[in-house]
Parts: C-alpha cells; sequence; structure tokens
C-alpha cells in the first residue's frame, strides 16, 4: 500500500508537508506509512482517502466485488414457479410466486407441512382452500394461516397469478403494526 499512496500523493503533486497540513498526519508518520514501515490503520486512512479524493477500497487496494445484482434461480413445484427473493438459512423466507393460466380450473389437493405462510396477492385472482375455508384473493388482498392445516392455492378463474409468500417454521408469523386506537394503520 506505501508505494500507492507515494503514487497519489506524486500524482497530485503535493509534499509530505502539504498532506500532513491538510490531513493533522505528522510528515514523519506518512513517509513511514509510504515506506511500508508503518502498517495503516482506518484513523490514518480516512483524511487520505477524503485528501486524495478516492474511495477507501481504491486506496487500500481492495479487490473488487464484483456483480452486486442477485441472480434469483426459479424453481417450479406443484406447475407454479417460485421465485426466492431471500437467501438466510432459518428465517423466513420470501418468494415472488407465478401460477400459470390454465384453461380448466384445477381441483384442490390440500398438502399440509410445518411452518406459517402469509400471502399477498399482486395480480390475478388467487383461489385459497385452507381446511374448510375456500376463499377467493383479489390485487391487494392478504391471507396468513399455520401451514399444518391442510391448504392448497391456484388460480380462482383459470388466469394467472402473481403473490408475494413470506414462509417461516412453526410459530414464525408476520407481524402487522396498526393504530389500536383507530383500527387504521399509521400513516
Amino acid at each position: 500500500m506505501g508505494p500507492r499512496l507515494r503514487a497519489l500523493r506524486r500524482d497530485r503533486g503535493l509534499t509530505l508537508a502539504d498532506v500532513a497540513a491538510v490531513t493533522g498526519v505528522s510528515e514523519s508518520t506518512l513517509s513511514r506509512l509510504e515506506s511500508g514501515q508503518r502498517r495503516a490503520t482506518l484513523e490514518l486512512l480516512l483524511p487520505l482517502s477524503r485528501t486524495y479524493d478516492v474511495p477507501l477500497d481504491d486506496l487500500v487496494g481492495a479487490k473488487s466485488t464484483g456483480d452486486p445484482r442477485i441472480h434469483l434461480k426459479p424453481a417450479t413445484r406443484f406447475g407454479m414457479t417460485f421465485v426466492p427473493l431471500s437467501r438466510r438459512p432459518g428465517n423466513v423466507h420470501a418468494f415472488k410466486m407465478l401460477v400459470p393460466a390454465r384453461p380448466e380450473p384445477a381441483e384442490p389437493t390440500p398438502q399440509t407441512h410445518e411452518g406459517f405462510e402469509w400471502l399477498y396477492v399482486l395480480t390475478g385472482r388467487l383461489r385459497l382452500v385452507v381446511g374448510e375455508r375456500d376463499l377467493t384473493l383479489s390485487p391487494g388482498e392478504a391471507a396468513e394461516f399455520d401451514t399444518s392445516l391442510p391448504h392448497w392455492l391456484g388460480g380462482a378463474d383459470g388466469k394467472t397469478v402473481e403473490l408475494l409468500v413470506l414462509f417461516g417454521l412453526q410459530g414464525v408469523r408476520a407481524h402487522l403494526r396498526s393504530d389500536s386506537a383507530t383500527g387504521r394503520d399509521p400513516a
């Protein structure tokens, strides 16, 4: 890092005295940093980063972190597409789910598994069967249920349905906040 610091200073036409005056770091400390005789600390590097107008990562020669985008890998189960939106194990998992259009309505085949599920309909009309209840949810509506109850979901009218799903282990539920005095969401 020392040669990089020396090169930055020289490229800007600055002397050790100039940099010391601006940063408050002594000339001898700057000289030892540039010669490699002193280890750099954050306390020393931050004022140098500001003085040389370079990101701290460039100053220390940090390797590029690469592409920051998350490349989601959809999976298909039970004829539906699940796009994972979170990747932390053991926590609540978020998915965007697509229920494809069908020429004939599907016959419900309820399943059970451990956990708790919360869903929110983005587009289309969702048919949700939980236990003995058979519901139709429209865009903007949400539902929450214990997945140990027999449940099934599909398109209500044969058209594509798009929804967000939060799934958590048993006992992990969505926490809704509302103004208890009015029963409305605080806004």
